[in-house]
């Protein structure tokens, strides 16, 4: 099942909970239906249908001395095509700074500026 047709069968509850998921690039279950603003038991169930729909990644984890379950999204949720210009990958993505004065960086602009 496409991530889009997946998609248009959810309620609005669970289009809610992907989109905080999705904003927030993750979030601890024990919060993530207080954020929703419903039950434990709903939350719960709305977290299973996402995680059923592989729309969400579920893995358990310990938070403020409790076992939950640490909610993010799918990685074929992110779009990586933001990173790229034409082949090339960003001189942002990395832990050095980027020198804006560089060739590198002015030839990724370049050809972000030629993209279609």
């Amino acid at each position: 099942m496409s991530t889009t047709s997946a998609e248009e069968k959810l309620d609005e509850d669970e289009r809610r909970g992907l989109a905080l998921i999705r904003e927030t690039g993750g979030i601890h279950q024990s919060n993530f239906w207080k954020e929703l603003d419903v039950s434990s038991r709903k939350g719960s169930r709305i977290v299973d249908t996402l995680s059923e729909k592989d729309l969400i990644n579920r893995d358990e984890t310990v938070y403020e001395g409790h076992n939950t379950y640490y909610l993010s999204p799918t990685a074929k949720d992110l779009d990586f095509s933001l990173l790229m210009a034409g082949d090339m990958l960003s001189p942002f993505v990395g832990d050095e700074e980027v020198n804006p004065q560089s060739d590198l960086f002015s030839q990724w602009v370049m050809n972000l500026a030629y993209e279609e």
